[in-house]
């Protein structure tokens, strides 16, 4: 039988490594080296990086340190690896996933091979419906800086052997940082934007599982989400006490105490949706999802970004990228109320593209012109060319509506929000 670095260095595992790195895109690391040089740059050096890897030599270089915005305030920092890093990690990633995801706990959902936060969502909803609403709501307090390398290599270690490969990963989580022009060392935390990072996380989270199984709480956890859910205020407060000096002394991590709530479902987000009562007949305490209200907040201000009048872009181009947003939106959120909410939200849409397409025809002349086309009578064309209204209230007038109709939008590639829901909805009863 291959030794684990053998399988990891295999032809098969590698092409398998390389295709998932360069599908994933993303930015070229501090060498400068983007997806699209990998395959030449792999070609040149690899008799020497296999040597080395296989000797246990093999030093990665540091990561380039990006900080993006929350959506909340605040910046969240990622470690970018060079192409070559990532295509290492990707390679020890698909050899030790699956010897460590078998063992899982069934309540983890995060960046797991079948598993995912639709799932996390409706245990969630099935744990409040059964009565356990009094919720702790765990918050690690920067989880992903905070972790402690021995004990996750301690963790490792319960399953692989190579020392060569321990060392490897090792050196992975100590590559220094990036950041500002200046290289800073680590010694604890593994920066997210690395292929490996998650694995490692739910490597280290599984105890916490584990500890919460053996005490007999129900749970959920997606990565560093966790929710704990219980029967009483006291009991939540309890639970809250006990497995915070868990988390602490034996997991070596900090849990944020301003943002770990208890809380009842109505105030209770997950993975970017909330809870409200059904208040049907016979359901007294039951409760359904729905979008939290951030999540509409977070929605209405790409939808800006991309219709904003001033930003320079063809009318398809903004419904193009509309149309992106709108799939990966909605097949998120589609387990939310949503319906009417989304009829209102298509109408702000559509207006917002009436005003692009107002400010593009830019002088009167065009504009009348452009009504002519659509079938305006000349008076009125002139009438409204020359118009003294401001653009967003022109954007919401009958003559826009009956002109920029939904039908001649459709035509430039303009789809609904209600519509592709519909079809997601008819799709999933059909299934």
């Amino acid at each position: 039988m291959q030794n684990l670095l053998d399988r990891i260095l295999s032809r098969d595992n590698l092409r398998t490594a390389y295709d998932r790195v360069v599908g994933n895109r993303g930015s070229s690391g501090v060498d400068s080296i983007g997806v699209e040089e990998l395959k030449a740059h792999l070609r040149l050096h690899w008799p020497r990086l296999e040597t080395e890897l296989r000797a246990g030599t093999y030093r990665p270089q540091a990561v380039r340190g990006v900080e993006i915005p929350k959506p909340n305030g605040g910046t969240r920092l990622l470690g970018i690896p060079t192409t070559t890093d990532r295509f290492l990690q990707q390679a020890i990633h698909h050899v030790l996933a699956p010897i460590f995801d078998r063992d899982f706990s069934p309540f983890s959902y995060g960046f797991r091979p079948g598993r995912n936060a639709h799932q996390a969502l409706r245990q969630a909803k099935a744990y409040i419906n059964e009565g356990y609403q009094d919720i702790i709501d765990l918050d690690l307090k920067s989880f992903f800086d905070e972790v402690n390398h021995d004990l996750l290599l301690n963790l490792l270690g319960r399953k692989v052997k190579d020392p060569i490969l321990l060392g490897l990963i090792h050196r992975f989580l100590k590559a220094g940082l990036l950041l500002g022009g200046l290289v800073s060392t680590r010694d604890k935390g593994t920066p997210q934007g690395g292929p490996l990072s998650p694995l490692l996380s739910n490597i280290l989270l599984d105890e916490l599982d584990r500890e919460l199984i053996r005490r007999g709480h129900r749970f959920v956890r997606y990565a560093d989400d966790c929710s704990i859910f219980l029967k009483s205020p006291r009991a939540a407060r309890r639970v809250l006490h006990s497995i915070t000096r868990f988390i602490e002394g034996s997991l070596r991590l900090r849990v944020n105490g301003e943002k770990t709530t208890i809380c009842r479902p109505v105030h209770f987000e997950l993975l970017g949706y909330a809870f409200v009562s059904t208040y049907k007949k016979g359901e007294r305490g039951k409760y359904d999802l729905r979008v939290a209200r951030k999540s509409w907040q977070r929605l209405k201000m790409k939808i800006k970004a991309i219709t904003r009048k001033t930003t320079p872009a063809s009318l398809e181009e903004r419904i193009e990228r509309l149309n992106s947003l709108m799939y990966g939106w909605v097949g998120y959120f589609q387990m939310g109320k949503i319906w009417g909410k989304l009829r209102e939200l298509d109408a702000w849409v559509r207006n917002r593209l009436r005003y692009c397409i107002w400010k593009a025809w830019k002088k009167p002349n065009r504009r009348m012109r452009a009504f002519r086309q659509l079938g305006v009578e000349s008076g009125i064309a002139y009438s409204w060319s020359r118009s003294r209204m401001g653009g967003w209230a022109i954007a919401q007038s009958p003559i826009m509506r009956t002109t920029v109709t939904v039908e001649r939008l459709a035509k430039r590639g303009y789809q609904s929000f209600t519509k592709y829901y519909e079809q997601i909805f008819h799709d999933s009863r059909t299934a």
